[in-house]
């Protein structure tokens, strides 16, 4: 049996080949990525679906000389094999060499680091400015997925795109899905035009002025080389809408639409019937869930948004079912969310938008202008807001969004420390605050029961009546501990290391980040000499900071604990922690140095 792939080392020896060999690659890349991903985990679903794709780009045009830019990475492994780097994909001693987004420090063949979706249409426009600004031919390919087009950068640049008079070629998948199902009058345009195999008059890109050419198979590497050679070189922008199956070769994740929206990123297949074998594991994000279906049986008001990725709050397909109208995804538009649960509120409904940290980035403006300016009851469940420092890659980091909303008046920070705290953080927020509320959901669960140190030594009540003040865990002297949410456990073990030095210190759960509590940080000035203050996110612009300038005047001193300034792309947690000296043995190694 031939491995065509054993020869493959560039673009070039693709070339190569008989176009009659390429079904044949492919079933090997494809082969590849069910191995790899089952080991490592990834992004599996939308990657099998273009390994044909791939091919045909790289079988017709002449990367690197001519640009591929990938929208959001999810589809770029095949891109990634065909470009030099086949033995992350092989080998599984090299297995986890690579980052699983494009990234020009890999290759050359890699233009941008991206990871977040909807912006490779706008960054290709870019690219085919300065091409023509100094001269040059060469052919610049945005590839976007289908679900990508409802995030507004994808279709500013479409709009940008079509008043241009020189080469561009917008690739557009069309798999019918994003992570799960799509939403939005867009994909019934879409629909049409797959139905029509591409002749209804109703096209989208052509309003946008674009020139546009449809392949209804995706998955034929040989259609797509037809279409590519007809638009290579073209001096005008032009879409080719490509039709392929999410999760193309692999049964299990292409057998049924619940399957396409779990197989869009898998664990590891070790880790996935360990907890099989296990059982549920109650989680945070399994908390919200339960809480809030139960809150919209007892109130037709709540309503729970997404923003494309609804199985982050526990809301996979049977749960959107049995929430009905009011569960809403908006698809991959953060800006709109925000705004639109502004508006909700506005009306006399109790929005909850559930967001990941990192994509909530995405709509500082709408935070600030459209949500904080109004002042409407409008609760944001923030995850990864409470779990920031960690193995992710650098695209998908979450230690910002202590720092960027705490800078906007108006917008009320809360960081629940256990699971108690967060629920009755949550029914505050919906029910009393009248008021915009973000609530940094934690990353490991924690119960109040976790916190108690001795049966005489009772803790305060996790979050009562909208109290914002912060919470004494245990009172002590000299030392005062400040741990932010996800990080108070971190805060009690750094108080066991300070015993085992004769310092009993205190212990405060802060509870609320958007706020100062004053009277508690003057009372901390009678007897306590130190203060140190733990976060899980950057330093720069974050809780520690304004403790710190609370104390500037006065002879305390702050220590405060964090990241640091810097984007880190898959270092292990236990690196990161020693770096930032977030370990206990380290901050009472600088505690006592003070103290002595």
């Amino acid at each position: 049996m031939t491995h065509y792939l054993d020869n493959i080392n560039g673009p070039a020896d693709l070339k190569t080949l008989d176009r009659s060999q390429l079904p044949a690659l492919a079933d090997e890349i494809r082969q590849a990525l069910i191995t790899k991903v089952g080991v490592t985990g990834g992004h599996m679903g939308p990657n099998l679906g273009v390994v044909e794709a791939t091919i045909a780009m790289h079988y017709v045009f002449d990367s690197p000389r001519d640009k591929f830019i990938w929208d959001v990475s999810h589809q770029s492994y095949t891109h990634k094999i065909l470009t030099g780097r086949k033995q992350a994909f092989l080998d599984p001693a090299h297995y986890h060499d690579l980052s699983g987004y494009t990234s020009p420090q890999e290759s050359e063949h890699d233009h941008f680091v991206v990871g977040h979706t909807g912006t490779s249409i706008s960054m290709a426009v870019g690219m085919a400015k300065g091409r023509d600004l100094c001269g040059r031919t060469e052919n610049v390919i945005a590839f976007i997925g289908d679900g990508s087009l409802s995030e507004g950068e994808a279709l500013e640049g479409l709009d940008n795109a079509g008043e241009m008079t020189t080469n561009l070629i917008i690739i557009v998948n069309d798999n019918e899905m994003s992570i799960a199902p799509n939403h939005g009058g867009i994909y019934k345009g879409l629909a049409e035009l797959r139905a029509t195999n591409g002749a209804s008059e109703h096209n989208l890109f052509r309003d946008f002025g674009l020139d546009y050419r449809y392949v209804e198979d995706g998955n034929d590497a040989n259609a797509l080389i037809d279409a590519l050679v007809e638009v290579k070189d073209i001096d005008h922008p032009v879409v080719v809408h490509i039709h392929t199956d999410k999760g193309h070769g692999l049964e299990r994740v292409n057998a049924t639409r619940e399957a396409k929206e779990s197989g869009h990123w898998m664990l590891p297949q070790s880790v996935q019937d360990a907890m099989v074998e296990a059982g549920p594991v109650e989680d945070y994000a399994s908390v919200s869930r339960d809480y809030l279906l139960n809150k919209m049986k007892r109130d037709r008001r709540v309503v729970v948004l997404s923003a494309g990725t609804p199985g982050n709050g526990g809301f996979g397909p049977k749960e959107r079912e049995q929430a009905g109208d009011q569960f809403v995804d908006v698809g991959i538009a953060e800006q709109h969310a925000v705004a639109a649960i502004s508006g909700i509120a506005k009306a006399g409904g109790k929005p909850v938008y559930e967001v990941t940290s990192t994509f909530l980035q995405r709509a500082y403006d709408q935070l600030q202008q459209d949500l904080a300016l109004q002042g409407t009851a409008a609760t944001i469940i923030a995850a990864g807001f409470g779990d920031a420092i960690g193995p992710g890659d650098n695209t998908h980091s979450n230690i910002f969004d202590i720092a960027m909303t705490n800078t906007i008046p108006g917008l009320t920070g809360l960081a629940p420390a256990t699971k108690e705290e967060y629920l009755a953080m949550l029914d505050w927020s919906i029910d009393h605050a009248n008021r915009p509320v973000i609530i940094a959901e934690p990353g490991t669960l924690t119960r109040e029961t976790d916190l108690a140190l001795t049966p005489e030594d009772p803790v305060a009540a996790p979050f009562t009546d909208g109290d914002l003040k912060y919470r004494t865990i245990v009172k002590g002297a000299k030392v005062a501990i400040l741990a932010l949410g996800n990080f108070l456990p971190l805060g009690l073990k750094v108080r066991e290391t300070l015993v085992q030095s004769g310092i009993g210190a205190t212990v405060i759960d802060p509870r609320v980040y958007s706020d100062l509590d004053v009277a508690a940080l003057g009372v901390l000035k009678d007897d306590h000499d130190v203060v140190v203050t733990l976060e899980d996110g950057a330093l720069v612009g974050g809780f520690g900071e304004r403790i710190a300038a609370y104390y500037g005047s006065s002879d305390m001193k702050v220590f405060t604990y964090g990241a640091h300034k810097e984007l880190t792309d898959r270092e292990p947690t236990e690196t990161l922690y020693a770096r930032y000296r977030l370990n206990p043995e380290q901050i009472v190694q600088d505690v006592l140095e003070v103290l002595r």
